[in-house]
């Protein structure tokens, strides 16, 4: 990532954090919508889960100018999401729900150049955990053969 695209992910966070509990709400409605077989993995309060989403998204957007921090709390995250029942293929449709729940909360503050950051920010966490979820279901001998991550897909790659 560019220091500019840093810069327009943290500060258009900051937009988006008092009205986080919203925002939650918004991204689980349009996830069960869109992928309606998602909802039977979060047994939890969604609001508690909401608030959990918020304070990760929080975490990897404040530290995005020090990946190397955040990586591996990423790649415990996604080993996590095995044990949810989590599948690779639901990111693609994570990163539409996400970019789309932000686009409704930031308006016409969430132009071409803004969506193109936080692409690549999704993009760059979900290969992080997409990896730790293939570690861990890899077996141990097999682990060197699993080097490059699954790809992210291309709903979200992309501006």
């Amino acid at each position: 990532m560019t220091p500019e695209q840093i810069r327009l992910v943290q500060d258009s966070f900051k937009l988006v954090e008092p009205m986080a509990g919203q925002a939650a709400d918004l991204f689980y409605e349009r996830l069960f919508t869109l992928e309606p077989s998602v909802r039977a993995l979060f047994v939890r309060d969604l609001r508690k889960q909401g608030a959990m989403l918020m304070q990760a998204i929080g975490l990897a957007v404040r530290n995005l100018d020090r990946p190397q921090d955040i990586a591996p709390v990423v790649r415990q995250l996604g080993q996590r999401h095995v044990q949810y029942g989590a599948r690779p293929e639901y990111f693609d449709v994570v990163g539409e729900c996400l970019l789309w729940t932000l686009e409704q909360g930031l308006g016409d503050a969430f132009n071409s150049e803004l969506r193109a950051a936080w692409a690549t920010t999704y993009k760059l966490l979900a290969e992080q955990m997409q990896l730790a979820m293939q570690e861990a279901t890899t077996p141990a001998g097999s682990r060197a053969a699993a080097t490059t991550p699954p790809d992210a897909g291309s709903r979200t790659a992309g501006p």
